[in-house]
């Protein structure tokens, strides 16, 4: 592995850019009302994976967040749940709260797009909890008590219903926000860049640039950059590990610690499903 240590600061206050933002969907947008879908009696089959996470109520299972709804990967075989939705956007709370953003699929009855919805019963059933038919959060994370998400502007919420606007300099591909100390992170065209109050930012010199992001705890940052490449620091991004072979186009990232507490990452390269515990030198496919 290639190890690198730099740190480049930047300037704090700085302003939302248009440069290389998430292109919006064209849908026009509805009036947000209280709602609630339900499973349909059949979902369609697994295509384009938006998001993967660890099931923080059964480890053994891995939650997928497709296009086409949410999906239940154990041994091998994906299962759906839920209603059809576009789940573009997909986090999962300490607590095993479900919160997700993105499109209603045919005869679900829910706002275009979706806001911030939110499931309890671990994806059977999704509730609105705030602006339905305004947002579309392409990138979305939390932590027990805040939720940070992009939908062409940069928000952050402690309740999941208010919501303050963050500046930052380039609209980022994925966020991510430490459980504790609530320091948040931002992968963007420009870098990463990094806050812990969300009004000043200063940038990470990785030495690749990085695509996806996630904390894994309070100091260990995992990313995959363009290249494919699997990146991880464990000393909040002043020093990092870069993989010598490339995993592939990835298109959604997991990460966590195993019961052992080995730094786990989930891949998601095309349909496929990979885990690594080695920073990406091996990988094991799961679906």
């Amino acid at each position: 592995m290639q190890r690198v240590n730099r740190r480049r600061l930047i300037a704090g206050g700085l302003g939302v850019l248009g440069t290389g933002a998430l292109a919006a969907c064209s849908r026009e947008a509805q009036p947000e009302a209280p709602a609630q879908a339900q499973a349909p009696a059949s979902s369609p089959a697994l295509s384009h994976i938006h998001a993967v996470v660890r099931d923080p109520d059964d480890p053994s299972v891995v939650l997928l967040a497709a296009h086409e709804g949410l999906f239940r990967l154990s041994e091998r075989r994906p299962t759906a749940v839920g209603p059809e939705i576009d789940l573009m956007g997909f986090t999962v709370t300490p607590e095993g709260r479900y919160l997700a953003s993105g499109h209603p699929g045919p005869g679900v009855d829910l706002p275009e797009p979706l806001g911030l919805i939110e499931s309890t019963d671990r994806g059977e059933s999704w509730n609105v909890i705030s602006r339905g038919g305004e947002s579309d959060f392409h990138a979305l994370a939390s932590t027990s008590d805040r939720v940070l998400g992009f939908d062409g502007e940069l928000r952050v919420s402690e309740d999941g219903q208010r919501w303050t606007t963050l500046p930052i300099e380039s609209a980022p591909a994925s966020v991510a926000i430490a459980e504790g100390s609530g320091v948040m992170l931002a992968a963007t065209e420009e870098g990463v860049l990094r806050s812990e109050d969300g009004s000043t930012w200063d940038r990470l010199d990785t030495p690749q640039l990085i695509q996806f992001l996630s904390w894994v705890d309070a100091q260990t940052i995992v990313g995959v950059s363009v290249a494919g490449h699997v990146l991880i620091s464990h000393d909040a991004g002043d020093n990092w590990t870069v993989s010598q072979e490339s995993v592939g186009e990835v298109s959604a990232l997991g990460a966590g610690l195993t019961g052992e507490g080995d730094v786990e990452l989930l891949l998601v390269v095309g349909v496929t499903v990979l885990r690594t515990l080695d920073g990406g030198e091996t990988t094991e496919r799961l679906l």
